[in-house]
């Protein structure tokens, strides 16, 4: 007997073959069976007439404030999205100072277009580093995978305030920036990203870190690959 069992769905597995009707075999966390499946399963589904498919990883969204308070994150999971990556574009939520959290969602409004009244009411801000946003994120079960990235435009906010749009910093400023950043990859994060486009801006004006001097960049690039060594 085998852990579940999809049984009659059009099968399209993602290597270019035509989609054919099957059934599928799962035990654990393997696929052992794809095709006329005689052995019951614990579980079984009757997949007649839906298409089934290998999960979507979609490596750029903006659920940064949604999965806080979303258990079901709609609407990526009606579309097959079993793993879901935000912290793109260089904005997100975390590391924030107390008093710092309508500028990161102004931020947010602005460059994706994400209604900031959703993000005023929904966010319950329960942390302050990176690392404590990873864990409010752990806390909440939910229907899909999540991953992040930590956003440069939240952490210059977080080390400059006010300045966080002023590129002639200090050697000790960048390094803090770069040590936030790599920081946040140690204590959960997928990498770290940031923006370089002109479009990206808010009512502040350009998208913090999108003329950051290479000095800055490459310090952040050396702080985050050390992570790894």
């Amino acid at each position: 007997m085998h852990d579940l069992v999809i049984r009659g769905g059009k099968v399209v597995d993602g290597t270019g073959a035509a989609a054919r009707t099957a059934d599928v075999a799962i035990d654990g966390d393997e696929i052992v069976a794809v095709g006329a499946v005689e052995d019951a399963g614990r579980q079984e589904i009757d997949a007649d007439g839906a298409l089934v498919t290998p999960g979507w990883v979609d490596v750029h969204t903006h659920y940064d404030g949604q999965a806080t308070w979303d258990a079901e994150m709609r609407p990526s999971i009606n579309h097959g999205v079993t793993t879901a990556v935000m912290g793109n574009c260089g904005v997100g939520f975390a590391p924030v100072r107390p008093g710092g959290e309508a500028f990161l969602i102004e931020l947010m409004e602005a460059i994706e277009d994400i209604p900031g009244t959703a993000l005023h009411e929904g966010i319950d801000w329960r942390w302050e580093t990176f690392g404590e946003y990873i864990d409010a994120l752990a806390e909440l079960p939910r229907t899909l995978d999540v991953g992040t990235t930590v956003p440069h435009a939240a952490v210059r906010a977080y080390v400059l305030g006010e300045r966080c749009h002023d590129y002639d910093i200090s050697a000790d400023e960048i390094a803090e920036i770069a040590s936030l950043m790599a920081a946040g990859v140690r204590e959960g994060a997928l990498g770290v990203s940031t923006s370089r486009t002109v479009l990206h801006r808010s009512k502040h004006g350009f998208e913090p870190g999108t003329f950051s001097l290479d000095e800055e960049l490459m310090a952040i690039a050396d702080e985050v690959a050390a992570v790894g060594r």
